[in-house]
């Protein structure tokens, strides 16, 4: 039931990293991004009226069980102050998850499309949000891989709706139709994370969606930390959970690990509701770089640590990947869920029905007092 692209180990630290680090500057990156913008259009318009057929590999899954893919990438060995790479590894790991391992549902990493920008406020970057509903270039490109390979893409993206932010993900079938998005509830505000500068806290509740697979759940990055949202999934029968991500190193303290913590929080998600997770992480150092008076100097840095994983329903990892020199710097990891049997376990816990909503008043308040 698992597969492989990249070495699974039970510990990694943090600090391993041997993927060279990736360097941009706020307006360089941001000219970059407007570049692969133009380009990317103008392929999407010439592509317009091409009939595309479905890849002859593609296959739909033939019984209740599926195959979800995990995925991890790395900046490391891109050109400094450049998007296009990063667009060029997300595609190459659409295919390589459908197409070589079978996948049917894949999980690319929180706003794979770059780097991970909300290390500072740097007001040039929130030109990197653009509008879901108007033609957006990779969730164009993403609707076309999910029809040629036949699976569910649930895409991150920096989201812009007239005048608000949001950190997104638009939730694709495998037909290629767009089923919803869904907005980032909880937004951190923290050294190196600093994304209330760039997001509006999420206003489509916590959503669930009916695929060709089954029913899928996604939340973003610092909701995993919160057992309410995947209760919320749980509870609209979601037959797997997926937490898209970018967590590293603390920049005012390099030396905390969080890692494990972070794997342990979703663990009991699983366990609690007993639905599989999945988590994708970015790996690697990516630095931050200040101009001033014709001067580059580094601002700040983060080591983001991977560490993806899969869980089956009873919050046991079945898959963790790692990266090193020696590997790709795309990783795939895959399972096989069987939701019907999922839910029949789940059934004979009793979880749900023992439930007392009525008791629960008390989570509506923010001080514990009804």
């Amino acid at each position: 039931n698992l597969h492989f692209f990249c070495k699974t180990i039970s510990r990694l630290s943090v600090h391993s990293n041997m993927f060279p680090a990736y360097s941009y500057s706020p307006e360089q990156l941001l000219a970059s991004f407007q570049s692969l913008k133009a380009k990317e259009e103008e392929t999407n318009t010439n592509e317009t009226n091409i009939s595309l057929g479905v890849s002859p590999s593609a296959t739909s899954s033939s019984s209740s069980s599926f195959v979800v893919a995990c995925i991890q990438l790395t900046a490391g060995g891109l050109e400094n102050n450049n998007v296009e790479g990063f667009w060029e590894r997300a595609q190459e790991a659409v295919r390589i998850a459908a197409q070589d391992k079978g996948a049917n549902l894949i999980l690319l990493p929180e706003l794979f499309l770059g780097p991970y920008f909300c290390q500072s406020q740097e007001a040039c970057l929130q030109g990197l949000a653009l509008e879901a509903e108007d033609n957006h270039f990779v969730v164009e490109r993403m609707k076309v891989l999910a029809k040629q390979y036949q699976v569910v893409l649930p895409i991150s993206i920096f989201e812009r709706k007239r005048n608000a932010l949001y950190n997104s993900v638009v939730m694709i079938d495998a037909d290629g139709t767009v089923l919803g998005t869904y907005r980032k509830s909880h937004i951190p505000d923290g050294t190196g994370y600093q994304e209330k500068f760039y997001f509006t806290p999420g206003d489509t509740g916590f959503k669930v969606w009916k695929t060709r697979v089954g029913m899928v759940g996604v939340a973003i990055c610092w909701d995993q930390w919160f057992p309410e949202a995947a209760r919320a999934m749980a509870l609209q029968g979601a037959d797997v959970l997926l937490y898209p991500t970018a967590i590293g190193t603390e920049p005012q303290d390099p030396t905390i690990d969080s890692s494990a913590h972070w794997q342990r929080v979703m663990q009991g998600h699983a366990a609690a509701n007993m639905v599989p997770v999945v988590a994708s992480n970015r790996y690697g150092t990516e630095i931050l770089l200040h101009n001033k008076d014709g001067t580059t100097t580094e601002k700040q840095r983060i080591t983001f640590y991977g560490k993806s994983f899969i869980t089956d329903e009873t919050g046991a990892k079945v898959a963790e990947a790692v990266m090193d020199d020696k590997d790709s710097p795309i990783c795939v990891l895959t399972s096989t869920i069987d939701p019907e049997a999922n839910r029949a376990s789940r059934l004979a816990w009793g979880l749900f029905r023992d439930r007392r909503p009525e008791l629960y008043g008390i989570l509506q308040t923010k001080d514990g007092v009804v």
